[in-house]
C-alpha cells in the first residue's frame, strides 16, 4: 500500500495505563482492557499483561477454572506454561508460542507455569464469540514459535502474524465473524509500519518496549493506545526502535453479559452457565 501520512491515518483516541491486579491463584498482572472498555473495543473483552522475574508473582499459575462464550488467546514472550482442559487437550506453551482456545459451550482448564525461576512474560486476550457461536463445540490449538507466520517490510518492520492478514501473510488463525488482526510487531530505529484497517474495526496497540508515534502522538512503553476510527489506514513510527502488540477486529455490536469467566448475551444465559458449571455439565 502507499504510505499513509499522519493526516490521513488513524490517530490515538486515548491512552490507558491499566490496573494492577491478580488472577488465578495469585498471578500478578496488569489489566489494560477490562469491562469499562468492552463496548469501545468490541469484539475484545479483556487484555492482561503479565511479566516478572520473581517466581512469587507467577508460580501458582491458574488452576482449574471454567469459561463459556468466548475465545482466549495466550501469547508468551518468555517462559513456559502448561495447558490442560476438560476436553482432553494438553499443550506446553513456550517462549514465542501462542495458544488459542475457543471455550464455546464450556470448558474447564488450567494454566500452570513449568519453571521455578526466570522470567515469565506475555499476554492473554479475550475475544468475544457471536451469539450464534456462544455454545459451539470447544476448540484448542497451540502453536510453537517457529510455526507462527512472519513478515518483514522494506521500512524496518518485522512482525509475527498471530491472527488475520498483513502484507500478504495470513496469520496462524482467522475468524470470519470478528476478523481479528493480532501482530507482534518490531520496528527498527527510524522504522515505520503501514497497515490497512477498516475504519469500522476497533483497534488497540500496547507498547512492549521502546516508544512509538501514531498520528504524531507519542505512546510510551507499557501503555495501551485506543485508536480512533477516523481512517482505514494505520501508520506506526519508531524513532529509536520499539516492540508493540497490535490488535484489531470487527465489532459484533451485540449485548454483553459477563459474570467472571462466563460471557453471554443476557443475564439468563449467564445464570444458565453458572448452573451448568455447578452441575458439572461443563466437564
Amino acid at each position: 500500500m502507499a504510505d499513509a501520512t499522519p493526516a490521513t491515518a488513524r490517530g490515538v483516541a486515548s491512552l490507558v495505563d491499566g490496573v494492577r491486579t491478580s488472577d488465578g491463584a495469585g498471578v500478578r498482572l496488569t489489566r489494560v482492557l477490562g469491562q469499562t472498555l468492552q463496548r469501545r473495543l468490541d469484539p475484545f473483552l479483556m487484555l492482561d499483561v503479565f511479566g516478572s522475574d520473581d517466581p512469587d508473582d507467577y508460580i501458582a499459575g491458574f488452576p482449574d477454572h471454567p469459561h463459556r462464550g468466548f475465545e482466549t488467546v495466550t501469547y508468551m514472550l518468555a517462559g513456559r506454561m502448561r495447558h490442560r482442559d476438560s476436553a482432553g487437550n494438553e499443550g506446553l506453551l513456550e517462549t514465542g508460542g501462542m495458544q488459542w482456545m475457543t471455550a464455546g459451550r464450556g470448558v474447564i482448564h488450567s494454566e500452570i507455569p513449568q519453571q521455578r525461576d526466570g522470567r515469565m512474560e506475555g499476554f492473554q486476550l479475550w475475544l468475544n464469540l457471536p451469539a450464534a457461536d456462544k455454545l459451539c463445540t470447544p476448540w484448542y490449538r497451540d502453536f510453537a514459535a517457529d510455526a507462527l507466520p512472519r513478515l518483514r517490510t522494506a521500512h524496518g518492520a518485522h512482525a509475527v502474524v498471530l491472527a488475520g492478514d498483513s502484507h500478504g501473510v495470513r496469520g496462524a488463525v482467522t475468524r470470519e465473524a470478528t476478523a481479528p488482526l493480532i501482530l507482534d510487531l518490531r520496528l527498527d530505529p527510524g522504522g515505520h509500519f503501514e497497515q490497512p484497517l477498516p475504519a469500522a474495526h476497533n483497534a488497540l496497540l500496547y507498547v512492549i518496549d521502546g516508544a512509538v508515534a501514531i498520528g504524531g502522538r507519542a505512546v510510551a512503553q507499557r501503555r495501551m493506545a485506543v485508536l480512533d476510527n477516523q481512517s482505514d489506514a494505520l501508520r506506526i513510527e519508531a524513532a529509536d526502535g520499539a516492540r508493540v502488540l497490535l490488535v484489531a477486529g470487527r465489532p459484533l455490536r451485540e449485548p454483553i453479559a459477563q459474570y467472571g469467566p462466563f460471557v453471554m448475551n443476557s443475564e439468563q444465559q449467564v445464570y444458565q452457565a453458572v448452573q451448568d458449571y455447578r452441575a458439572g455439565r461443563l466437564a
